[in-house]
């Protein structure tokens, strides 16, 4: 039940995607071009211009920035004549240009506005391993392969899809917002706190249940609160760049550099704290005991203790009957925070919400006996490989309902 909101094609005409060579990556000067291909003019074009271009560096795990510029598609053979044309893209150096490495994968997407996106990701990485699944290409020899995304084959962008485009810092808008409006209107200019909008996202979806699909449940209840939390944003946010942000004569910059951190922060923690209110409504909707919160070895405290705190601080390490599940919208390096949370426990399982992670993060995962716990329709950004060792909710519903009704069995918790 993953809701398709949305299609990639009202965001990109076409995309292309290439391997950078040692040529690529280290051009002699601070002038750098690449060729392009006849398959590519579908969306750039076969005239001399000039782009107005987001440059984009994704590197390592958590290692991303940007800038802006320009590029240039020019004909590099305009006065041979008798020579068939070779269209190129000229760019002169900057930050992310300078940051590129032979082997890295080089994506030239186009925005209808006529907008391109030069982004640069890491070989390997995380951010090379989404873009690769949301635009649905692979990269082979040293020229581009290339797409033209229309409409006609764009299924339309489901809840993984567009937390890759959040990601890329490409605002997504819901082109069925409105219908929210009576939903939200409640609550005027002001933010809930997120336990109340993981709640009315929940009651306003009436017929998910988590005992029916929890993997599903999980994934329609933070999309619906995801739903709802940018409508009343965008209402919020409009209204104060209405009153503007003028400190007498003065431009008050300090005063809109504040408000938009803190918009930006908000959005981040609001869905790690959405995705425990949702967990928790999954626990109780399948009968799991469970400790929120609760504190263990050196004040850490693990997102979520199975059967309850009391349990594990009585247990000896190691106690088959104790399982424990940490919980991160997006993972990136921070995994390794959670294999220190509860030391009872040697295999440790993590919940997250990020698509496709890199084989090379899951296998480090794997390595440190930590489980990755993925809902079934993100698992579809990853590799078949990597989802033979996937965990789903429903999975790790089974495995913990299984320890537990052992345990009412043997008495040692009710029922």
């Amino acid at each position: 039940m993953d809701i398709k909101r949305g299609h990639l094609s009202d965001y990109f005409e076409g995309v292309a995607v290439k391997r950078l060579t040692k040529v690529d990556a280290t051009p002699k000067s601070n002038q750098h071009e690449v060729g392009t291909t006849r398959a590519m003019e579908a969306f750039l074009g076969r005239e001399k211009r000039v782009f107005e271009v987001s440059y984009v560096w994704l590197g390592a795990e958590q290692d991303g920035f940007s800038v802006d510029g320009t590029a240039t598609m020019y004909d590099a053979r305009e006065r041979k004549e008798h020579r068939p044309a070779e269209w190129r893209l000229y760019y002169t150096s900057n930050p992310v240009t300078e940051a590129m490495n032979e082997g890295d994968a080089l994506f030239l997407a186009m925005e209808p506005s006529g907008r391109l996106h030069f982004i640069v990701t890491a070989a390997g990485s995380t951010n090379e391993t989404q873009l690769l699944w949301l635009f649905g290409i692979e990269p082979s020899g040293k020229s581009f392969i290339s797409r033209e995304i229309t409409a006609e084959d764009d299924p339309g962008l489901d809840f993984a899809a567009r937390f890759i485009l959040d990601e890329l810092g490409i605002e997504f808008e819901d082109p069925k917002a409105n219908e929210l409006d009576t939903i939200i209107d409640k609550f005027g200019l002001n933010f809930p706190t997120t336990a109340v909008f993981s709640d009315l996202a929940r009651l306003t979806l009436p017929d998910v249940r988590a005992e029916d699909d929890p993997d599903a449940a999980l994934v329609a209840w933070l999309d619906h609160e995801e739903a709802l939390f940018r409508r009343l944003e965008r209402r919020i946010v409009a209204d104060r760049l209405t009153k503007g942000f003028a400190n007498g004569e003065d431009v008050d910059v300090d005063g809109f550099i504040s408000f938009s951190l803190s918009v930006q922060n908000r959005r981040k923690s609001r869905m790690g704290h959405s995705l425990e209110n949702h967990l928790e409504a999954v626990f109780q909707g399948c009968g799991i005991q469970y400790a929120r919160g609760a504190i263990t070895e050196a004040g850490n405290k693990p997102d979520f203790l199975f059967p309850d705190a009391e349990a594990y601080q009585t247990a000896a390490v190691g106690a088959p009957d104790l399982v424990m599940l940490a919980a991160k919208s997006t993972c990136k390096d921070r995994w390794r925070q959670v294999l220190p949370e509860a030391l009872k426990i040697p295999e440790k399982h993590l919940i997250t919400l990020e698509p496709g992670i890199s084989t090379a993060q899951t296998t480090q995962m794997a390595g440190s006996n930590l489980s990755l716990v993925v809902p079934l329709s993100i698992q579809e950004s990853y590799t078949v490989a990597q989802r033979a060792w996937l965990w789903s909710v429903q999975s790790f519903v089974n495995f913990v309902k299984s320890k537990q009704n052992l345990l009412m069995q043997s008495g040692k918790i009710s029922n």
